[in-house]
């Protein structure tokens, strides 16, 4: 079982060394990078990485394009800010040895915030299928958490040990993911979806988001991050509302 491992970056030199060490028992590594100015693709070349260009066209067409350059059908795909933990690494270089149960393996990923794991706060298992075999599988094509849809009859498998997400630098790093891409993305795709929303939907949104990441979900149990994570999850959800309001005015004007 030969396996290509995927990679999409833009000005990763900050995390990108520690996702290509951790990718050291892959057959072969493709990165696809769309326009680094910094150190990224310096950094992919030491790796012995395959390093392609190519304009930015979405998460999910990137990584498509990525497993198609493979030359293996089986693939990898990690995000430069995540890692394998030691432990997936060797479960993983056993399957490897041995031939595959499924055509495609769900992962869970644990988050690092605050520089503590978290467990609870609705961030884990966050279970990703990042290992498939590309002849039944593919990425599919939507705007935010973009994932593999795999082909009717496939079978799917769970592999036990975690990748390490480093995703939140800082508070105001988190603030700027929601701002400038999460809530964006994920009130487009609601809007092209057909929901719609309102004053009542946008003045729940929040404090339902916080009772159900802090006291469902037990972000209590992960401390201050857990209040933070909590926070930032009301913060999303009452800004992508808000957002979709400002879609449904804009398509319900006349030009």
């Amino acid at each position: 079982m030969k396996i290509s491992a995927t990679v999409i970056t833009l000005n990763e030199e900050g995390s990108l060394a520690r996702a290509l060490s951790s990718l050291d028992w892959a057959d072969e590594i493709i990165v696809v990078d769309s326009g680094s100015t910094d150190k990224t693709i310096e950094i992919a070349d030491s790796f012995g990485a395959k390093v392609k260009h190519r304009d930015w066209t979405g998460f999910s067409d990137q990584k498509q394009f990525a497993a198609e350059l493979a030359v293996n059908d089986w693939i990898f795909s990690l995000d430069a800010d995540e890692e394998l933990s030691p432990d997936l690494k060797r479960e993983i270089i056993s399957l490897m040895a041995s031939k595959a149960t499924a055509d495609g393996f769900k992962i869970p990923r644990l988050a690092f915030y605050m520089n503590r794991a978290i467990r609870h706060s609705g961030w884990y298992p966050d279970a990703q299928l990042r290992l498939y075999d590309r002849t039944k599988g593919r990425w599919k094509d939507v705007p935010v958490h973009e994932s593999v849809e795999m082909a009717p009859g496939s079978r799917i498998a769970k592999l036990n040990e975690n990748i390490f997400h480093f995703s939140v630098q800082s508070a105001m790093h988190h603030h700027r993911m929601i701002g400038e891409r999460y809530a964006p993305l994920a009130a487009k795709a609601m809007y092209y979806s057909g929901r719609k929303t309102s004053y009542f939907k946008i003045l729940f949104a929040g404090p339902s988001a916080f009772v159900r990441s802090f006291v469902l979900k037990a972000g209590f149990l992960d401390g201050l991050p857990g209040l933070a994570i909590a926070s930032f999850a009301a913060h999303h959800a009452f800004l992508k509302q808000l957002l979709l309001l400002e879609i449904q005015g804009e398509a319900d004007t006349p030009q």
